[in-house]
């Protein structure tokens, strides 16, 4: 049995929701294409009452709204059925909620219905005015510091801060390898939120590569889309070292069924989730190239095959 706890944003769901509505509320549109962009984001939860975050999903949407000062008539309206049917209460105790749970949960749908019905105060915030400038191109070859297989992370102030745990304790984040990158495709989500995919070497190298030793039989696996900002790049002190002609539909037969970087995009999923490379390369981590593996990402040997 999972958690479900009695505040509105008590599940990771929620949580994660609400990071998502954060960025979204940032595009230029009206609210009723804000509405449409989150449930094409989570099209198996937003149509589905069946499903168990059904209920969390608009109740969400009605929080961050009336929060925010957004006014959509869909998200209030579905927002106050749900509490006026109890059909959040009644889909927490198929869940197991119990009563005591219940009635906490029930005061905090009534002090959510106030706050839906409350007149608006506009807080949305800043409003992306342009599209968010692609810092990365398809084909350019990036490499970065690495240590014990992590780039820095340019959530701290300073790499310094990054305290790496090891059975001898905590140290300082110091360099000890390099990564190297190949963003084999990006876009903007929506025209405005920019994304990249990377393709990343498996093992980290001890002197800073160059372009010359990248290609060949180099093995490199394939990555899941990220974002990067100008302060991320420049934290994470990324270096474009070349750049190589991609071939598109080489890539789309290399690898299936891509989708563009949209729900990255969407999230804010920072590329520094992504650039992870191992200090030394073990065998699970490593499918045959040109197969998939669950948990693996799939790998290819030299990126020539996916060049023009």
């Amino acid at each position: 049995m999972g958690f479900w706890g009695t505040a509105l944003y008590s599940g990771d769901f929620a949580v994660d929701l609400r990071a998502t509505i954060s960025a979204v509320a940032r595009l230029p549109f009206d609210a009723d294409r804000l509405v449409e962009i989150l449930c094409e984001t989570e099209t198996g939860v937003a149509n589905n009452p069946a499903d168990e975050e059904y209920t969390t999903f608009w109740l969400v949407l009605a929080d961050q709204f009336a929060r925010r000062g957004i006014v959509s008539d869909r998200v209030r309206e579905k927002a106050l059925e749900i509490i006026g049917t109890g059909d959040d209460l009644a889909a927490l105790e198929r869940l197991g909620m119990r009563p005591a749970e219940i009635r906490k949960r029930r005061r905090m749908l009534e002090q959510l219905r106030e706050r839906i019905i409350s007149p608006p105060v506009d807080r949305r915030g800043t409003t992306l005015k342009k599209p968010q400038p692609l810092l990365m191109e398809t084909g350019d070859i990036i490499v970065y510091p690495t240590c014990r297989g992590k780039c820095i992370n340019p959530y701290f102030a300073s790499k310094e801060l990054d305290r790496q745990y090891t059975k001898d304790g905590p140290l300082p984040w110091m360099q000890d390898g390099w990564g190297a990158a190949l963003i084999i495709d990006c876009g903007r989500a929506f025209d405005f939120l920019a994304w990249y995919r990377p393709l990343t070497i498996i093992e980290a190298r001890s002197e800073r590569p160059s372009v010359e030793s990248l290609r060949g039989a180099v093995l490199w696996k394939l990555e899941t889309a990220g974002t990067c900002s100008q302060a991320h790049f420049s934290k994470m002190e990324l270096q474009k070292i070349g750049t190589l002609s991609i071939d598109a539909a080489k890539v789309k037969t290399v690898f299936r069924d891509l989708r563009a970087g949209i729900s990255a995009a969407v999230s804010d999923i920072s590329l520094s989730n992504r650039l992870g490379v191992f200090s030394h390369t073990p065998a699970w981590a490593i499918p045959e190239p040109g197969r998939t593996a669950k948990g693996r990402s799939p790998t290819i040997i030299g990126v020539e095959q996916i060049l023009l």
